[in-house]
Formats: structure tokens, C-alpha cells, sequence
């Protein structure tokens, strides 16, 4: 049997299990009980909502600015402003080390500067590319996937992380250091390696102080920057994108990004139960569909006063460590408990652990992966046009459902089902 005829195969064998998961009377009744509780619970936020406004005047401005770009000349700099962009890549590599260190880098500049909202999405999606890493060496998938699939899935998500953040944590670096000095620095943009789109859109933050065109900015341009150099690169189309694992992703949702408003701190007495907001992305592999991606969460995080006092006392509470026991203790451990090599046994029901189960293990980032040097990303400015940007900010949805607490639990009950009928068919 080929390799497509076999993934084929698997995702059949698989689709049965998880059919006959919804197959059970009882579990057909609670998905239909979660999605109503969702529902209910995203409609009671959305009524506290403060939409976030994309202004059309800024957006034209903008537009007009970007069509100006083929024609500009660059500023020369000064010795002093070169020695100062050098200090500023330095400042950016030191904290490039691992995931951990870019996700605190980004909790600190939003701590320091809360207008920057675009650095508080970066953390929050941070800590969800943490996790998905120390998932590779976790309780789960070390049974589905072989240990150079998982590896290959490790540099994609490391690489990917790495190159956003050398892009972009040079510009909030900029930009303090602007806001400190009192004057414009964002001619430096272009010694940083900063596409020329960036350079109307700092420009315009600058005079107005209006953070939202600027995060949808950040967020175009942070997945256009990836967009040849990791997605579509052959090597990652190969290994990763192309394969059974993400062929899988929207069955099992293991391309969703969730963001923690109610800390799982323990159920006791004091105790805050977790609760969960966010979103599933289907197609990773597509730019515009990540591009909309990150504005819907965006458009989640800041405009649900609920998810974002939230989300900022979990990043003031629970450091960084990769570990998914930072937000669900009672859930996760960060120590195995049983054997790796032991047949691994049912654990969960309704997405919680069944009376005495041990839980599953959640290494921290440290203990599952070594700090990784990257290739210098290849040199080029994706920036081609007006046109091709300016249909990205045109509106700003709030979600109609970003409550997904239930569809959480959910996913964890497939992919222990996934496990299952993994282990049946060996």
C-alpha cells in the first residue's frame, strides 16, 4: 500500500472511531448540552462587548501610503542610529532562544506598553505554540506519531515562532524606544529588515495612538513574512503539511488557539474553574484564511472585556514553561507518573480525568526540547502592492461563538479515542 493509500486508510479507520464516538447516546447528548452551553455563554459575553473600530479614514490613509512606497528612497542613518539598530537585533536574539523566552519577551513589552495590543495576541498565540511543542512529547502524541515525524513537526512550529518574533519584537522594541525619546524612530524600520508595508502603518500609530489598525497590520505582515519562508517551503510542505498528522488537524481541532480567562488554579475553595475562549482554524496551510484567523482572535481578545481581564491575569499569574498544566494543574502534570512504554488506558470522561486516573503528562518546553539554532531567514520584502493588502482592512468580525470551554473537552476525548484505536490496531 502507497503512502497516500495508507494515510487514506488511517484517516478512514480513525473517522470510524470517532464516529462511533458520537454514535454513543450519551456522548451525543453532551456535545449537544456543550455546543448549546457555548452558545449561551459566547452570546452573554458578546453582549458586554466593546467592538473594536477599524477605521475606514485610517485604512485610506494607509492605502494611499502603500501605493507611494515604489518610489520612496531610504533615510541614511547616522552612526549613532546604526549602533542603536544593532543593539536592538542583538536584544531581539538574546530573547530568541526558545519559545519560553519569546513568550515572556512579549508578556513583558504589553506589561510595559498595554497600547501595543498586537503584543498580548503574540503572547497568548505564543503560549499556544508552547503547548502544541511539549504535545509532541507528551502523553499523547509519541503513540501516533514516530519520532522523526514529530521532529519535523517541532522545527515547523519552532521556526515558524522564531522568524515572527525576529521580525517583529525589533519593531515594539522601536517603538519603546520612540515613546521614551518623545520622536520617531521607525526610519530605522528598513536597518531592521522591517518590510516597507510597516513603514506608513508605525508612521500612522505615531500621530493617531489607534492600536487597532496597527495589530491587523502586525498580523498581515507577521503571516505574510512566514509565508514563503516556512509554509510554503518545500521541506516543511514535505514533511509536515502534506502529511497524515495535519492532514488530521480539523478532525482532532489541534489547530485551534485557546485562551485561558478562567485559570483552572484548582477546584477548591478559592479555587477559579477553567474557562476557555478562542477559535479552530481548518487550514493552516492557506494565508487569508490565517490572516482572518488572527483578526477574529484578536477581535475576541480585546473586545470581550471578560476574555481579556482574563487572559491578562492568567499572563500575570502562570509563567510561561510549555507545560499545559500552566492552566489546567488538575488536568496535566508536568512529571510522568506512569512508564512510557505502558499501554495506556482510558482516562478521560467528558473532558475531565475519570475518578482516580493519573494525569496526563505535559512536559515543560525544557525537558522536551533542546534550545534549536534556526538559519538566518532568507532576505526579501513579501510587500508587493496596495491591492493585495488593503481587502484585510475592510472589517474586524467578533465571532458569534469564542466560548469553547465544552469543545475543549471534546477535543481531548478524540485524540485519547485517536490513541485508542491506534493501540487496538498495533
Amino acid at each position: 500500500m502507497d503512502d497516500k493509500n495508507g494515510a487514506r486508510a488511517a484517516r478512514r479507520s480513525l473517522g470510524d472511531w470517532l464516529a462511533q464516538l458520537f454514535a454513543l447516546p450519551g456522548a451525543a447528548f453532551d456535545y449537544a448540552v456543550g455546543k448549546w452551553n457555548a452558545m449561551s455563554a459566547s452570546h452573554e459575553m458578546a453582549e458586554e462587548a466593546v467592538p473594536l473600530r477599524l477605521s475606514q479614514a485610517s485604512a485610506a490613509k494607509l492605502a494611499a501610503a502603500w501605493t507611494k512606497l515604489g518610489g520612496s528612497a531610504s533615510v541614511p542613518l547616522s552612526g549613532e542610529e546604526l549602533v542603536l539598530a544593532g543593539r536592538l537585533r542583538e536584544e531581539t536574539a538574546a530573547a530568541n532562544r526558545n519559545n519560553v523566552t519569546r513568550t515572556e519577551a512579549y508578556r513583558q513589552v504589553y506589561f510595559r506598553t498595554p497600547e501595543l495590543h498586537w503584543a498580548l495576541l503574540a503572547h497568548t498565540v505564543s503560549r499556544n505554540g508552547g503547548w502544541n511543542m511539549t504535545d509532541l512529547q507528551g502523553e499523547w502524541l509519541p503513540r501516533l506519531l514516530r519520532s522523526d515525524q514529530r521532529e519535523d513537526v517541532f522545527l515547523f512550529l519552532e521556526r515558524a515562532n522564531a522568524y515572527i518574533f525576529q521580525d517583529a519584537y525589533p519593531q515594539l522594541l522601536l517603538y519603546e524606544r520612540s515613546k521614551r525619546l518623545g520622536r520617531s524612530l521607525f526610519h530605522l524600520l528598513p536597518a531592521l529588515g522591517v518590510s516597507a508595508f510597516m513603514q506608513p502603518v508605525w508612521r500612522l500609530f505615531w500621530r493617531d495612538r489607534d492600536p487597532v489598525p496597527l495589530t491587523v497590520a502586525l498580523i498581515v505582515n507577521e503571516q505574510h513574512y512566514i509565508e514563503e519562508r516556512v509554509v510554503q517551503h518545500s521541506y516543511f510542505r514535505d514533511k509536515v503539511l502534506h502529511t497524515l498528522f495535519f492532514g488530521l488537524q480539523s478532525l482532532l481541532q489541534l489547530n485551534g488557539v485557546i485562551m485561558p480567562y478562567g485559570a483552572g488554579r484548582g477546584q477548591g475553595a478559592g479555587g477559579s474553574p477553567l474557562r476557555l475562549a478562542g477559535l479552530i482554524m481548518e487550514r493552516f496551510e492557506r494565508l487569508e484564511e490565517r490572516i482572518e484567523f488572527g483578526k477574529r482572535l484578536y477581535a475576541v481578545l480585546f473586545g470581550i472585556p471578560r476574555v481579556r481581564e482574563g487572559v491578562c491575569r492568567f499572563a500575570a499569574a502562570a509563567p510561561h514553561t510549555g507545560s499545559r498544566a500552566d492552566y489546567a494543574p488538575d488536568l496535566f502534570a508536568r512529571v510522568r507518573r506512569l512508564p512510557p512504554g505502558r499501554p495506556y488506558a482510558e482516562r478521560l470522561l467528558g473532558g475531565r480525568l475519570k475518578p482516580g486516573a493519573e494525569p496526563l503528562y505535559s512536559p515543560e518546553l525544557g525537558a522536551a526540547w533542546s534550545d534549536r539554532p534556526f538559519p538566518a531567514p532568507e532576505p526579501g520584502d513579501w510587500f508587493r502592492s496596495a491591492e493585495g493588502v488593503a481587502p484585510y482592512f475592510r472589517k474586524l468580525p467578533l465571532p458569534r461563538q469564542f466560548e469553547i470551554t465544552n469543545e475543549y473537552g471534546l477535543m481531548l476525548n478524540k485524540i485519547e479515542l485517536a490513541v485508542l484505536a491506534a493501540q487496538r490496531r498495533d
